[in-house]
């Protein structure tokens, strides 16, 4: 595992909270500063959050193009890295995307309405150990 930065911790509960304009300053300070394998890691991460941040914005396509380029940089971070589960944030991006391919363009306003009453929908990352150990 990763030394873990503080910014990360930080990303996290960002994300988690749904601040995703915040989470993507956060994140991409971290990403900008950091090298492979680190920095594909990290902007996986900020994408998918970016991606979420279209989708609160009506953005149908940003949020469609973003998560799968994000799933598609964190496969080989599985299960674990830097105390999250990859798996299940992948898994949980995937669900968000397919469910965004299917409603189409067309019922991103009424899907955006309905993320107002329940967000369950959206992915979280899920810290699975302490990432400073």
């Amino acid at each position: 595992m990763i030394d873990v930065p503080s910014q990360w911790l930080q990303g996290i509960e960002e994300f988690n909270a749904c601040e995703y304009y915040a989470c993507h300053d956060t994140l991409e300070a971290l990403w900008m500063d950091s090298i492979d394998p680190d920095k594909k890691f990290y902007q996986g991460v900020l994408q998918i959050a970016v991606a979420c941040y279209h989708l609160h914005n009506r953005n149908w396509r940003g949020a469609v193009t973003l998560l799968g380029e994000g799933i598609g940089r964190l496969p080989y971070y599985q299960p674990v890295y830097a105390g999250i589960d990859v798996t299940k944030l992948i898994q949980d991006s995937r669900y968000l995307l397919n469910t965004l391919q299917s409603i189409g363009i067309e019922g991103i306003n009424d899907f955006v309405d309905r993320l107002a009453e329940d967000s369950s929908i959206l992915p979280m990352v899920n810290l699975v150990s302490n990432p400073t150990n």
